[in-house]
């Protein structure tokens, strides 16, 4: 099943306090965009990968996949100033049936995931990576609990998350009429009441936010080395 991706890496990840993108922090001597690119480059469905980036660090961009042989970026598209602008923007670009959406600092996605989101895609409007909550949830005000949340029906987001691109285009045309600010794109497609399944991922795929998720993503990789 072949598909492109779209990876918005305009932000620049202030929560993480590293005064620069912090898709250029390396891992084991790599930056975490190259360690999330080789896995889409590695893969045979992936027919395209588009970067929605900030202009001003296309030089930096560049730079780096020359010197780590990336080939399939097929266009380095204007970010935005919003996570759902850049995926926008990079949609314009994108040409498969199926697209993929996928968050530049999660570098731990696995390609079998990958084939399941897209096969399960082409049968509905959109399929997600999720995993079930562990944690026991309160719904607070402020800092008072007001409930505990029953977690058996919760799931923890991750990408990628795998469309129609046809499905896609339209949900980002309307929720920009509309003004929509979704918090990702499945979001938008809810909104429309489109049906979205979720395929279940694994807890190794985080999201590099913080500096305390260094330390994590430094054990993953070294988890991976050994096995």
């Amino acid at each position: 099943m072949h598909y492109e991706v779209v990876i918005p890496a305009a932000g620049q990840g202030k929560r993480m306090k590293a005064g620069k993108n912090k898709l250029f922090i390396e891992l084991s001597g790599v930056p975490i965009i190259i360690h999330t690119l080789r896995v889409f480059e590695a893969d045979p469905g992936c027919r395209g990968i588009i970067l929605a980036i900030n202009p001003n660090e296309e030089h930096l961009f560049e730079a780096l996949l020359a010197d780590y042989g990336i080939k399939k970026v097929k266009k380095l598209a204007a970010g935005g100033s919003e996570r759902q602008e850049s995926v926008s923007n990079g949609l314009a670009y994108a040409e498969e049936e199926i697209i993929m959406v996928h968050d530049g600092a999660r570098p731990f996605i696995n390609q079998e995931q990958i084939r399941l989101l897209a096969e399960a895609a082409t049968a509905k409007a959109g399929a997600i990576l999720a995993v079930p909550v562990k944690d026991t949830i309160k719904r607070a005000a402020g800092t008072s609990v007001m409930e505990t949340v029953e977690r058996s029906s919760l799931w923890a987001v991750q990408t990628p998350q795998a469309f129609r691109a046809s499905v896609l285009k339209e949900a980002h045309q309307k929720a920009e009429e509309d003004h929509f600010l979704g918090t990702d794109d499945a979001s938008l497609l809810e909104r429309l009441q489109l049906d979205v399944v979720i395929i279940e991922g694994n807890y190794d795929n985080i999201k590099i936010t913080t500096q305390e998720d260094l330390y994590f993503a430094e054990a993953i990789l070294q988890k991976k080395e050994l096995t």
